[in-house]
């Protein structure tokens, strides 16, 4: 039978005490605790405060980019808001506003070359961002508000869900045109996305009771597959990521309502946690 030193080809070390600076993944045994210890990388991080918007906005803002260099649109001041904002790492500058002023509207790609679509009323218009103007390309093919949004650049996108109805939809966006592909497993509203139009996440949102939801599904390009949820059911979070392997979906309205300051880190995989075996 293959024990640790045939698979690692090294004993696991014996120590009196823990190690003042463990590297990830390192094993001990504690003869003091008589405990096997491991030590993994925590998964656990913090927030900060940055520069304040020029402008105060409600009602499901969009936005694109990352955290040294974004854009945010739309929104309500109220009213309904056409004005764009970009943030270089510590504060927001006022740039060229969307075309038509709408909330409720998605966003997706960087602060140099992003997408808006949809927005309240349900509305099917987009715009381009090119890092200095706004321009109308083409609708989507079903109007919506409140829909999912993933991808990289003004020039590969994903819509998802939205309403009215609650829908399931899916398009994507080449740069010119989109294109309805598969739909999500469960239709829902307000949900919050990310990654790109091929590998993306879709968490949490609402049905039309509405009852909030804890679902998430994760977008290979093809189609849609139901994974882990979250663990806290909410709609309206923010959320960020590369690709469906790795994001974060933070705030939202919780469950019976109420503001959630909870943040979620997604790994593909779930989260990093240190097993500890008593021995005694």
């Amino acid at each position: 039978m293959a024990n640790y030193r045939n698979i690692h080809g090294i004993n696991i070390e014996t120590v009196t005490s823990n190690p003042d600076n463990p590297a990830n993944g390192q094993v001990w045994y504690n003869s003091t605790d008589q405990k096997l210890r491991g030590n993994a990388q925590s998964t656990v991080g913090a927030w900060a405060s940055g520069g304040n918007m020029n402008t105060a906005r409600k009602d499901t803002v969009a936005g694109a980019g990352v955290q040294t260099a974004a854009i945010v649109f739309g929104g309500s001041t109220p009213p309904v808001s056409a004005l764009a904002e970009t943030y270089n790492g510590s504060s927001f500058t006022e740039v060229a506003d969307l075309g038509t002023a709408r909330n409720a509207l998605g966003g997706a790609g960087t602060s140099t070359s992003a997408l808006g679509f949809g927005g309240e009323p349900p509305r099917a218009e987009t715009e381009s961002w090119n890092g200095s103007s706004w321009t109308e390309v083409s609708d989507l093919n079903t109007a919506r508000k409140l829909a999912g949004a993933a991808g990289a650049n003004n020039t590969a996108a994903l819509a998802f869900g939205g309403t009215p109805p609650t829908t399931g939809k899916t398009e994507q966006w080449n740069g010119s045109s989109w294109t309805e592909v598969a739909d999500l497993n469960s239709a829902r509203i307000s949900l919050s996305g990310f990654g790109t139009y091929t590998s993306a996440i879709g968490s949490a949102g609402y049905t039309s009771s509405p009852t909030k939801l804890a679902l998430v599904e994760s977008w290979n390009g093809t189609s849609w597959t139901e994974v882990a949820d979250v663990s806290n059911a909410r709609y309206q979070a923010a959320s960020a990521g590369a690709d469906n392997t790795s994001g974060l979906t933070a705030a939202g309205e919780a469950q019976g309502g109420g503001a959630l300051a909870a943040c979620e880190e997604w790994t593909g995989a779930g989260a990093n946690t240190t097993r500890e075996f008593d021995l005694s």
